[in-house]
């Protein structure tokens, strides 16, 4: 009788988030599992928005246990964190955390004097041109104003690649307390032999800062020359502030021409010379001020035309919850099919699965306020909203789902083949408590995968011992309910330190993020391959 050579048979597979064996609690005090550092530091740093309170855990600790996550790793494993910063601030679109990240990098490698990496983590965190600037707000606050080799050197690569005209003009404020002309005289960044007029750039910007007067060369800076020149024109002609190929000219951004405009000129006029050059998420955030101001249908059908497009979705780097967070405040019905279709190309990665899936979402309290950050529209979308985009998303692609919401008790959602994600996520409410085997145990029927959606804080999953032939109760967990060749993938959105279940191999995995680039390892995984981390997996 054969036992291994089955037509059930699945080569065994790996992923890269691991737990080392250990246990502990989960802070609602179920069984949990801790995981290895690379692990812990990213989940927590897919996820971490700097300086802001998690339900369980407070700002203050949970950015400690970051900085130290990075400054272990920036020794023990240098090549490893410098990839895992870098794509942070790229496909994984987390700001704050990977320029912090750098900046400790960088610190511990030079408290124990260990060459290389720091330079050009530095240089790849700084992918806006403010941000060399929030670099060194970070680094002096924290370290003095000497700027070590490493440092300097980031930063001025960064801002060779990333200061220009319209950069100064959208960066270069008053309300900054490092402007273009304190970097430059920090670092002294020269400027790209590749650039001729980012001399004079340069030049102005140190003028500039220091309030010489000096007016910008009109054949090296001839966006600036305009800009400069533009209240006076504005004087005498309120009109040409009615021109969008004025507004362009002179390098104006949304906010100066609205600030300059004030009551003298229409502003729904306004609003529709200044749309086409605005960009997908500076429009998603307007929706309302464009309602307010009576922007024309013609006008508007042009923003729903971009949204739906999937490149100028792409290209906006836009997480998926923020295309719900345009829906949910926008006054007007006419963008919901265009922010439909914006949402699903943010979700493009989502797989359409085969056979059955137990979609689990968590809707506890602590998915819920009291862990809000700022969207572009709203300070309240909560993890538990965001949670519900990816499981709408899920359940509407797979071929059977089954999608429930959980909290200590759980409820199956109706699905609507062809329906839409906006509509699903409005159909999830809010149950009290978290109790993650038992929704497993309630809904799990022999499906051929399970997705939960969750920050993984379960209490402990106490169900009748009987299942196991003696009487009384039992705390019990996802182990002991399904099988290893079912998978359990673990989605979570906290990324704090113990986790709900094993994870890293024998079909259970756990992913993170706010974004839907990690799905991309679930048909992976169910194909017999390993995956690795998202960085590497592009060089394997």
């Amino acid at each position: 009788m054969t036992r291994f050579n089955t037509r059930a048979t699945r080569p065994a597979v790996h992923s890269p988030v691991t737990t080392t064996g250990e246990q502990t609690r989960t802070h609602e005090g179920g069984a949990g599992h801790l995981r290895d550092a690379r692990s812990e530091l990213f989940l927590l740093a897919v996820s971490n928005f700097v300086g802001q309170d998690a339900f369980y855990e407070k700002a203050g600790d949970r950015d400690d246990r970051y900085t130290q996550l990075v400054r272990k790793l920036a020794i023990e494993d240098p090549e490893w964190t410098a990839g895992l910063l870098g794509w942070l601030r790229g496909e994984g679109n987390m700001r704050t955390a990977a320029l912090v990240g750098a900046a400790e990098f960088t610190a511990e490698r030079l408290l124990h004097e260990a060459p290389g990496y720091s330079r050009q983590v530095i240089n790849s965190v700084l992918q806006r041109a403010d941000e060399p600037g929030e670099m060194l707000g970070y680094w002096t606050s924290k370290y003095g104003r000497t700027l070590p080799k490493p440092v300097k050197r980031g930063i001025a690569d960064a801002v060779q690649r990333l200061y220009n005209e319209r950069a100064l003009l959208k960066y270069d404020t008053e309300s900054k307390g490092y402007r273009f002309g304190d970097v430059l005289n920090l670092v002294h960044a020269s400027p790209d032999p590749a650039k001729p007029w980012q001399g004079d750039l340069f030049q102005y910007s140190l003028d500039r800062r220091h309030k010489r007067g000096t007016v910008p060369n009109p054949d090296s800076l001839p966006t600036l020359a305009r800009n400069l020149a533009f209240p006076e024109f504005f004087e005498q002609d309120p009109a040409i502030i009615l021109n969008a190929e004025e507004i362009k000219r002179a390098g104006l951004t949304w906010e100066a021409a609205l600030s300059m405009a004030g009551s003298k000129v229409d502003k729904a006029k306004l609003w529709e010379e200044l749309i086409p050059s605005m960009g997908v998420m500076a429009l998603a955030r307007n929706l309302r001020n464009f309602d307010e101001a009576g922007v024309s249908d013609a006008v508007a059908a042009q923003i729903c035309a971009r949204f739906a497009g999937p490149e100028q979705v792409a290209k906006s780097r836009m997480f998926p919850f923020r295309w719900w967070a345009a829906y949910k405040h926008a006054p007007s019905l006419r963008w919901a099919h265009a922010l439909e279709q914006a949402l699903n190309h943010s979700l493009a990665n989502v797989p359409r699965l085969k056979g059955t899936t137990l979609i689990l979402v968590d809707r506890s309290p602590s998915m819920f306020p009291g862990y809000g950050f700022s969207t572009p529209n709203s300070s309240d979308i909560t993890l538990a909203e965001q949670a519900a985009v990816f499981g709408a998303a899920l359940a509407l692609r797979a071929e059977k789902p089954t999608l429930v919401e959980f909290g200590g008790g759980s409820k199956k959602l109706d699905v609507t083949k062809g329906g839409s994600v906006l509509k699903h996520i409005e159909a999830f409410g809010q149950i009290d408590g978290t109790d993650i085997p038992a929704a497993v145990k309630a809904h799990w029927f022999a499906h051929d995968r399970i997705i939960i959606v969750t920050d993984e804080q379960t209490r402990p999953g106490w169900l009748p011992s009987n299942m196991w032939g003696h009487g009384g109760m039992r705390e019990t967990a996802i182990d002991d309910l399904v099988p290893k060749a079912t998978p359990v993938y673990m989605w979570n959105m906290a990324g704090y330190k113990p986790g709900a279940m094993p994870s890293g191999k024998s079909g259970r995995h756990t992913f993170g993020g706010l974004t839907d680039h990690a799905f991309r390892l679930v048909p992976l995984l169910e194909s017999g391959r390993d995956a690795t981390w998202p960085w590497m997996a592009k060089t394997a």
